[in-house]
């Protein structure tokens, strides 16, 4: 008995339904933004805890962001911990 599945021509053309559209937009704002907020972290005299709190954030969304999972993180989330260590800062995401 064969275990292998049959595809028709829509299988392999159409994207899986289970994922998600893509804003190629977002994701490269999203992408430029986490290396300027990470940078930002890095120099900073906060902590990462008092930087989520300062934020209003969960310290695991400082966490995601520093391990490189931006699909934890939206854009707002983003501009929001970059003003929240830079207040002053001419961001034009």
């Amino acid at each position: 008995m064969s275990t292998a599945r049959h595809f028709s021509n829509a299988d392999l053309i159409d994207p899986p339904r289970s994922c998600p559209d893509l804003d190629v937009r977002d994701l490269e704002k999203r992408t430029r933004l986490m290396r300027i907020v990470t940078r930002l972290i890095a120099v900073s005299d906060l902590g990462c805890r008092e930087i989520a709190r300062r934020a209003g954030l969960p310290a695991q969304k400082i966490s995601d962001l520093l391990a490189g999972r931006l699909e934890h993180l939206s854009l707002d989330e983003l501009r929001l911990v970059y003003h929240t260590i830079d207040p002053e800062g001419a961001l034009n995401y």
